[in-house]
């Protein structure tokens, strides 16, 4: 990669309330970024030849839902500062929402014009975080937070996960420090997993640990004659009312599902029944979607309490390739894509 002028911070870019953070040295990945700030965020990234951003207002809306729950939840994780007063005045979620769109064209600009002036073929990745302003009730900073990323290839290479762990606490809002959180989860990780699976009883597969996961099932099918054997397919993804992140790419791939007829049900996939699975995926909103390879997990769930990943009985679960139920959301997903974008140009 060509190197950069002192404006672009080796590829990464953040802004403070729209303005671009100057002479403080590189910007942070954006992992160590999210570890050390505090507040509500959203990822999301480019399209096009970074032309558009992907879902950007289902994003806003997530973003401002997130403060929204935290501010009355766990108002400490949207940052450091005194607890609201009683009769402090409700958010104003409208302005919060218009702040960081100002945020995202000025940091778009800056970035677009960094690649274009380097002549790279890059997508943008968009972290937009929204804290509690210091020594402030609530009173808010936006930071944006831009690199360059090269999106994966669908069906180039599948995830391979790993069940490490219970799921996420208070699992509606989008918070930062989740990122510090999960990385208590990396002692379970094999060497050859790309991704984690949470679980809280070791059966019932809730979500990964950046992304939500879906199974296609194999179910018995109650309409056949009860002298046949005969199987249906379902899609099965654990519902939001059990501790599961609503994903914008996740809330798509339901969206499709009705939309197409393809049988859908909001349940946690069980390892139990994982020799009915004839499919899996997982969905984020820089991966979109991604088949799986395989998905392992520990002969004993207690074992994930009292050891590392090395002292563990591993069971494997493999898949071969992605499949034509996954293939074809994908396709969906990216149609749409194409039509429900934010155009930056």
């Amino acid at each position: 990669m060509a190197a950069y002028s002192s404006s672009c911070c080796s590829g990464r870019f953040l802004l403070i309330n729209g303005v671009p953070r100057t002479g403080d040295g590189d910007v942070p990945p954006v992992a160590s970024f999210l570890e050390s700030t505090s507040g509500a965020y959203t990822t999301t990234r480019t399209h096009g030849s970074a032309s558009c951003v992907l879902f950007w207002d289902r994003h806003l809306t997530r973003l401002t839902e997130s403060v929204r729950i935290l501010a009355q939840a766990r108002p400490h994780l949207l940052g450091p500062g005194p607890m609201p007063a009683p009769n402090q005045p409700p958010l104003n979620i409208s302005s919060l929402a218009k702040s960081v769109d100002h945020s995202l064209k000025i940091g778009f600009r800056l970035a677009y014009d960094e690649r274009s002036r380097y002549g790279l073929n890059h997508e943008l990745a968009i972290t937009a975080l929204v804290t509690r302003k210091q020594g402030a009730d609530w009173l808010f900073d936006v930071f944006l937070h831009i690199g360059f990323y090269a999106p994966p290839v669908f069906g180039s290479s599948g995830a391979c996960l790993a069940v490490a762990g219970p799921g996420r606490d208070l699992a509606l809002a989008k918070y930062s420090d989740w990122v510090r959180i999960r990385k208590g989860l990396e002692k379970m990780k094999p060497p050859n997993a790309t991704e984690l699976l949470l679980s809280n009883n070791g059966d019932e597969l809730l979500e990964g640990s950046v992304t939500n996961f879906f199974v296609v099932c194999k179910v018995a099918d109650n309409s056949s004659a009860p002298s046949t054997s005969s199987y249906r397919i379902e899609v099965q993804t654990a519902p939001v009312r059990h501790g599961v992140l609503p994903g914008i790419v996740r809330q798509l791939v339901l969206e499709i599902c009705s939309d197409k007829g393809i049988p859908l049900r909001e349940i946690a996939p069980s390892w139990s029944e994982r020799n009915l699975w004839e499919e899996a995926f997982i969905t984020s909103s820089l991966r979109i979607v991604q088949h799986v390879d395989s998905v392992q997990a520990s002969a004993s769930y207690k074992d994930l309490q009292l050891k590392t990943w090395e002292d563990v009985s591993w069971i494997l679960k493999h898949f071969e390739g992605p499949g034509p139920i996954t293939t074809l959301i994908q396709k969906e997903i990216m149609a749409r894509a194409d039509r429900e974008v934010c155009q930056m140009e």
